[in-house]
């Protein structure tokens, strides 16, 4: 209905007044027809661009807002320049396991860290967040 309603207006405040327009668009049908054929492919075309710029701007936002990426990422750093303890490691998993809801699933331990704990994480493991810092040793 707001399209039709455009196309009406435009036509009665813009051709009827132009007199070398009412002469190239005889009538609203002719009008109509004419917009729409140019309407929708320049629509496409703008949305298609509108798109692309705007899912990188969208992207960049949503990844300086991501607190947890930017941990996992400072971690992984952490990780190959081997500033990462055995007990940092195992906060990390704990707190991805409470992200993607699932039991940890058993890794190959030492015998005394078998018998210290157990394989699923505890409330109390679940509750710390891992404390990793730039830099960290």
């Amino acid at each position: 209905m707001t399209f039709a309603n455009f196309v009406t207006i435009q036509y009665g405040l813009l051709i009827d007044q132009v007199p070398y327009l009412k002469e190239l668009f005889e009538s609203i049908w002719i009008f109509a027809v004419v917009f729409v054929s140019a309407y929708v492919p320049v629509a496409i075309v703008i949305g298609y661009w509108h798109r692309k710029t705007q899912w990188r701007v969208e992207q960049h936002a949503l990844f300086k807002e991501n607190e947890i990426g930017a941990t996992m990422w400072l971690f992984v750093i952490d990780l190959i320049d081997g500033k990462v303890s055995d007990e940092e490691k195992q906060q990390m998993r704990d707190m991805l396991h409470k992200i993607v809801r699932k039991p940890p699933r058993a890794t190959e331990q030492t015998e005394n860290q078998k018998q210290d704990r157990v394989d699923r994480p505890t409330e109390a493991s679940i509750s710390k967040e891992p404390r990793i810092e730039q830099g960290q040793k």
